[in-house]
């Protein structure tokens, strides 16, 4: 028998402080090392004499993906435990704690609902980069660090891309947190990264509105029924909810995953370009679904088997990549401007599934306040992102994946990596011209979003014979 773990007890170094939370598959103890002067955490499953086989499993696929995951949104693993003495893993101690109370007070005010949701969406995108689909989001899995960012906890229930999927394995049954589970889960799949995004959306929607969408079933027979039943619209609970916010939730709802967000950075985009969401009958929804079409959606369910899932992980986010095109608008990059253009639209055959940002920067002064205007009074704001629109008009996409956005700093660089950086932007598009002392010397916008992007950029160039000087 593992050893069981109490108050005192030295394992590997650790010693084991004040138990901090007891749940149904693990308890949560303070721990201490001489090696290592930052707060701690052990996680110990609760492993009863008769071995609960969904706990172990579930553990060992914690100790086999935990290791492997890095950045702000996912806790640094210090250590792990053998099953043969007593199995844990250690973690830093994120200060913040659970997020459940949060959404105990739900509704919030939508700029809250906004603000957090965004966070989420970039802990879940930066998940799925690293080939993880959590398959168990719900709020108290969301800790919040001192510095804002959200990080992810509780990998029992996770998928790798990379790693035998030890739970469809050994287990048959769905597994998940039932208000929050999303319907190709109930059908026992496991490698759908959109399943989170549904778990988002239930989310967003308790945020919103102060209510789960589909209740909080106890059976799976009650979770079966998401399979047919669509929600309450959020705007027939919360009228003051605007409708392209609706269109987001329902739309990360939806049954058929095809009809769902298909990356968290999409869905994170769209939630930070309001203006932009393209709205269908979702977003005007007040009422749910007549019986007629419950009914016909029930017999359709009845005889699927399961829903188009994705080649894989990596392949699935790479599908669906977001471009941004950084444009010079001005008469004098009106040539660069055109070979930008021809530039998006060969990367659009390879990426045919893309969104397209396409962006300008208003540089602006370091000190005092510019003059919005020109000389003529018109608003530049306006006049820019009207030259946008002008410039993407041969750009043969749907409304939907086409955004427009003018950007205004005094560092036109930083502008737009910051701006690709909250976007969970994947390829920069952008122009350089001239080859001027003062570029080579000083630097130019092209050389510093290159050195410094998280993202693949690449850089546009006229032909030299058409180049001008600066």
């Amino acid at each position: 028998m593992p050893t069981r773990p109490h108050s005192g007890l030295e394992i590997d170094g650790f010693t084991l402080g004040e138990k901090l939370h007891t749940g149904g598959f693990a308890t949560i103890w303070e721990v201490t090392h001489p090696d290592h002067a930052l707060p701690m955490v052990m996680k110990v499953p609760t492993i009863l004499d008769g071995q609960d086989g969904p706990t172990i499993v579930g553990f060992e696929v914690e100790q086999m993906i935990m290791p492997r995951l890095s950045g702000p949104h996912v806790p640094r693993v210090i250590g792990i435990g053998d099953f043969d003495v007593m199995p844990y893993i250690v973690t830093e101690k994120i200060e913040g704690g659970s997020f459940l109370a949060v959404f105990e007070r739900a509704p919030l005010p939508l700029s809250d609902v906004i603000e957090i949701a965004a966070r989420m969406l970039a802990a879940v995108a930066d998940l799925h980069r690293q080939q993880v689909i959590h398959l168990d989001l719900k709020p108290e899995n969301f800790l919040q660090r001192p510095t804002g960012e959200m990080v992810l906890v509780d990998y029992g229930l996770s998928r790798h891309d990379r790693l035998p999927d030890l739970l469809a394995e050994e287990f048959t049954i769905p597994m998940g947190t039932f208000p929050y589970i999303a319907p190709e889960q109930y059908l026992r799949c496991r490698d759908d990264p959109r399943s989170d995004l549904f778990a988002l959306g239930a989310m967003l929607y308790a945020l919103a509105t102060g209510r789960k969408p589909f209740g909080v079933p106890e059976t799976l027979r009650g979770v079966r029924k998401r399979l047919w039943r669509d929600p309450e619209p959020p705007r027939a609970i919360r009228p003051e909810i605007p409708e392209w916010l609706q269109e987001i939730i329902l739309r990360a709802l939806s049954v058929d995953p095809m009809r769902r967000y298909q990356t968290a950075a999409q869905m994170a985009f769209d939630l930070g370009h309001p203006q932009q969401v393209t709205l269908t009958a979702r977003a005007h929804k007040l009422k749910r679904d007549g019986w007629l079409k419950v009914w016909d959606r029930w017999r359709f369910m009845r005889r699927i088997k399961g829903f188009t899932r994705p080649e894989s992980l990596a392949a699935q986010i790479a599908s669906v990549p977001v471009l941004v095109a950084a444009v010079d608008v001005s008469p004098e990059g009106e040539a660069l401007a055109g070979v930008l253009r021809t530039a998006v639209k060969r990367m659009l055959t390879i990426e045919p599934e893309a969104r397209v940002a396409c962006v300008n920067v208003i540089k602006t002064a370091r000190l005092g306040i510019d003059q919005g205007t020109d000389d003529q009074g018109n608003n530049l704001h306006v006049m820019r992102l009207v030259a946008l629109k002008a410039w993407a008009e041969s750009i043969d996409l749907p409304d939907h994946r086409l955004t427009y956005t003018v950007l205004e700093g005094p560092d036109p660089a930083q502008a737009i990596l910051d701006y690709a950086a909250a976007n969970h932007v994947d390829h920069i598009l952008m122009g350089a011209r001239g080859h001027s002392t003062a570029r080579r010397y000083l630097g130019s916008v092209s050389a510093q979003v290159v050195a410094e992007a998280q993202c693949s950029v690449t850089v546009i160039r006229l032909p030299e014979r058409r180049e001008a000087a600066d």
